[in-house]
This record gives C-alpha cells, structure tokens and sequence, in this order.
C-alpha cells in the first residue's frame, strides 16, 4: 500500500514537471514568435539610405583649374552672341568673376581682378551699358601699365574691361597676372585673361547692359 501511494506521488510529480516544461517551452516560443514579428514590422531604411546616397549626382565645373592668365576662363567654348540677343553682363566684385548672362542664365563665367578699393581703385558699383569706345592695345604712363583688347563701360575710355596687365614693353605684369580670378589688383578697371579680353573685345556688342556689385 505504501509502495502504491509512492508510486502515484512519483506519478504526479512527473505529470507537474511535464506541463512545467511545455508550458515554458510555449511561453519561449510565443516569446522567439514575437520578437521575430517585431524585426518584420521595423522599416528596412538601411538599404534605401544606401541607395539615395550613391545616386547623388556628382557635381561637374567646366572652370580652367589651375587658373591660368592666358587661356579662356572654362574649358568649353564661348557661348554664339548671336544666340542670345538680350545677353548682358554680372560683374561679382566678391567672386572676382564677370557672368555673361541671358535673363537668369549663366552662359559663360570668367575669372576677373577688379579695383584695389583699399587704395581707393575701386571698381564702380552699379548698371552701366558698354560703350563706343574700345581698342586692340592702350599704356598708361601715370600708371606705368598698358592692356589689350579693352573695352569701356564708364567715363568713356576710362573704366574698362581688358586684358591682364602689361608694362611699356608689353611684357605681363606677372603680380597682377596672378591675381587673376583671385583678389583685386586693378585701377578700377576689370581685368580679363588673354584668351577672354580677346572674346569680349571681339564679340561684346555696343549698348550691351552691365552690372556691377
């Protein structure tokens, strides 16, 4: 009788580990169940980022690098003049470059050395219109310098566009030269490379409007 009694409490005992293991083993399992229902429902971003990043566009600048005082100020050709009737002309006295321009439209961009203001060469702010007067070749003796190819927008023959400057012999004055697209070096005229004085004293019409800031 009493083996029978310990039997049936060993009996129970099983049965109570036996539904204490399912039990945990279920709980596990609704446990792994809802963690993996809760990775399926966070947004996959990590693949879209990657995505959108590298189909950033790369930006692409056609300015001559290094600068150079002899060549065009872009690598591509001049814009037809003929083209753009209502061209006119951006002066940025802080980037240092001439903007030729039709309505909002950049064409062509240059660099430029304009007036030393801290000298009291500065260049004139403002809107002007490109005027009669214009040349292949001028020397300033007062100034000790001379350009090519310029053209004038103020005082009639007094403030100009042209050419990089040059000395009596003709030869570039390399300081000047090398402000280029840079910093300002002029008495108050802009200041072209070779290649762009050359363009603009070929192809800038008369009247054609100019700003200066």
């Amino acid at each position: 009788m009493k083996f029978k009694k310990t039997l049936l409490g060993l009996g129970a005992l099983i049965v109570l580990i036996g539904g204490g293991f399912a039990a945990t083993k279920a709980f596990a399992k609704n446990d792994t169940a809802s963690a993996d229902a809760a990775k399926s429902s966070q947004p996959k971003t990590t693949a879209t980022t990657n995505k959108k990043a590298a189909a950033k566009p790369v930006e692409v600048s056609n300015m001559r690098k290094p600068i150079d005082w002899r060549l065009s100020s872009e690598t591509i050709p001049y814009p037809n003049v003929a083209e753009h009737p209502n061209m006119w002309i951006h002066v940025s006295l802080k980037e240092q470059r001439v903007y030729l321009m039709d309505g909002d439209k950049v064409l062509y961009t240059m660099y430029a050395s304009t007036g030393e203001t801290a000298k009291g060469w500065g260049t004139p702010k403002g809107t002007f219109y490109i005027q009669a007067e214009r040349g292949h070749y001028f020397y300033a003796p007062n100034v000790k310098e001379g350009a090519y190819d310029w053209v004038s927008f103020k005082g009639h023959g007094l403030y100009l566009f042209h050419s990089v400057p040059v000395d009596k012999a003709g030869n570039v004055i390399q300081e000047a030269a090398d402000a280029q697209g840079k910093s300002e070096s002029s008495h108050g005229c802009v200041h072209l490379t070779m290649a762009d004085s050359k363009w603009f004293y070929q192809n800038i019409k008369f009247n054609t409007k100019v700003v200066i800031d």
